[in-house]
């Protein structure tokens, strides 16, 4: 069988890579020649919208996937003719907008943060006026990894943002939250469903940096884990979907979701029973879903800008380095580091060790249930 997967980014790279030993084989479409997964498997080169391209795809499959939540929805709408499409696009559509992101919640009873739509610069203001400050002006599409969002505490601040972002943008309300959190499953095509104990997540400058997992106390897994199958059968989903909480006390608040493997289940590699990268591929393909349960303490760190010796990382005991083969330049994810340990207390200070070799300069918190 062959997967048809529109980008070719490290997700791609992953899938690949944990299709291989199920038989599976892979066709790309990415822009650049010389994409992490286009280094291990076939890649067509050209424009993720390129309409020709996409049915060239398409037409090479037996069903296609995405490995990045602002490939146009517009684009695969067409292609099902062709082939099968997983996870659904109604819900990329939905997840590449943030203002239909917080709809969405709304209408599946999983609570958000107060939000406004804003077009114009007095709309930031009335919204200014409902919601308050401290606040956060996001564009409402293309936004990741920190960009197109800017905090406004201030009147001044909501000058300079205002002619930084543009619209339509989001405003929402600013969250003193006391750690982040997300939950990732799977839903097969006949609707069964799998999911993965709860990551504790620690973003730098809007950067993920760190996950640790199993985490947080019963109840909140309890929670996310409902919360995460509404969704999943709201969309009669198929595929690995992940959403992002902050918690205030004990309180789960959603800040998004997406459509895809992700980041913050990367230790699911070497921690968990089936990784997501497996897991997604057996849902969409028709097979039974694998266990999720972790098999010890993990932790995940991002490695960003540059990567360090190999040597010298790997001579940290229980270290998994995984290199996406992409050029360096600074806060560019250029791979990530697992650990996998017996205890919470030894996983964190192999997870130190770690930071500390990649990241000297950057102060990490421990803190939150892990």
């Amino acid at each position: 069988m062959t997967i048809g997967v529109v980008g070719g980014g490290q997700l791609g790279r992953m899938l690949a890579l944990a299709g291989y030993p199920l038989g599976l084989e892979f066709l790309f479409l990415d822009p650049a020649r010389d994409s992490p997964a286009g280094q291990i498997a076939p890649c067509l080169s050209g424009a993720l919208d390129d309409r020709n391209l996409l049915r060239r795809l398409a037409e090479r499959c037996e069903v296609l996937t995405f490995d990045w939540e602002n490939v146009p929805a517009s684009s695969l709408a067409g292609l099902s003719r062709a082939t099968r499409i997983a996870p659904p696009p109604r819900a990329l559509k939905d997840s590449q907008d943030r203002l239909l992101e917080k709809k969405l919640f709304d209408r599946l009873g999983i609570p958000t943060t107060r939000y406004a739509a804003v077009d114009s610069r007095a709309d930031l203001l009335r919204a200014i006026q409902r919601i308050g400050l401290p606040g956060v002006l996001k564009t409402r599409r293309l936004g990741y990894d920190g960009k197109g969002q800017a905090v406004l505490r201030s009147a001044a601040d909501v000058d300079r943002a205002g002619a930084t972002i543009g619209a339509p943008s989001l405003y929402e309300e600013w969250v003193p939250f006391d750690f982040e959190v997300s939950i990732l499953g799977a839903r097969a095509r006949r609707g069964e469903v799998v999911v993965y104990p709860l990551n504790g997540n620690v973003h730098v400058d809007g950067i993920l940096r760190l996950t640790r997992a199993p985490f947080g106390t019963t109840g909140l897994q309890r929670r996310a884990d409902a919360h995460l199958r509404r969704m999943l059968d709201y969309f009669r989903y198929v595929g690995v979907l992940n959403i992002e909480f902050f918690v205030r006390n004990g309180r789960l608040i959603a800040n998004e979701t997406a459509p895809r493997v992700h980041n913050s289940g990367h230790w699911t590699i070497e921690g968990a029973k089936t990784s997501q990268f497996e897991n997604h591929l057996r849902a969409i393909c028709g097979l039974p879903l694998g266990p999720t349960a972790a098999r010890g303490h993990c932790a995940m760190i991002n490695l960003i800008g540059n990567l360090p010796d190999t040597a010298t990382l790997l001579a940290i005991p229980g270290a998994h380095l995984h290199d996406y083969g992409k050029r360096a330049r600074p806060n560019r994810k250029l791979g990530h580091c697992t650990v996998v340990e017996a205890s919470a207390m030894l996983r964190d200070r192999r997870a130190r060790q770690v930071l500390n070799l990649v990241a000297p300069d950057v102060r990490i918190s421990f803190r939150g249930a892990g």
